[in-house]
């Protein structure tokens, strides 16, 4: 039975790491040399969910990637994959770089998540917010599709999350990663739809 979003469950929007870092042509992304068009590119229909959510009385939860000054918390990422992230002081704790996009400043009732692994769930408080307040169905949009989306929507499934990508609404550093990563986890992890579906689905009938 394919899995259908249904208004009647309590749902989360979870935006993931829309920073400076990854969206800002003079974020630390963009200065490795990495194209950051795409992840530009998702701003708006990030806006458009949030704006949508807000107004649906949909619980809103930001990640932030986020490391310490010193990298200790980098592991593999930054130790051996990509060391030049500790060389331009990527995403480090209290920098304008880890910081996100202005407009996409959080309201008084958001949640924060900071995370400094790919999942948003691996060593933070999600779930527990999740589970304190009865939410079973998670639309994800953000940055980057094939790595913190990807991953933090596998785990959700993982946990029995009815899961949701706004496919228009994410962003990757190379389009055919992007595209992969779409048609996987509507495979089998959850399903891929758009920005206009989902607002659609919350103005119709707004989850409180």
């Amino acid at each position: 039975m394919p899995l259908t979003f249904d208004p009647a469950i309590p749902t989360a929007l979870v935006v993931i790491d829309m920073q400076n870092g990854f969206c800002d042509p003079k974020g630390s992304v963009a200065q490795i040399g990495l194209d950051i068009s795409m992840c530009q590119a998702a701003i708006p229909n990030c806006e458009r969910l949030v704006e949508a959510a807000h107004n649906a009385g949909i619980q809103v939860i930001f990640t932030r990637f986020v490391y310490r000054g010193d990298y200790t918390d980098g592991g593999v990422v930054v130790q051996h994959l990509i060391p030049a992230l500790a060389e331009v002081n990527s995403l480090a704790e209290g920098s304008w770089d880890a910081d996100l996009i202005p407009s996409l400043t959080p309201e008084p009732q958001d949640i924060i998540i900071d995370k400094n692994r790919y999942s948003a769930f691996y060593g933070t408080r999600l779930e527990t917010y999740l589970t304190s307040m009865g939410i079973h169905q998670l639309v994800l949009c953000g940055v980057t599709t094939n790595m913190c989306v990807e991953t933090t929507a596998r785990d959700a499934s993982a946990r029995d999350y009815h899961t949701f990508i706004a496919g228009d609404a994410c962003g990757e550093l190379e389009k055919n990663r992007h595209d992969v990563a779409l048609q996987t986890l509507g495979f089998g992890f959850g399903a891929v739809t758009t920005t206009d579906d989902i607002i659609s689905q919350w103005a119709a009938q707004p989850v409180k």
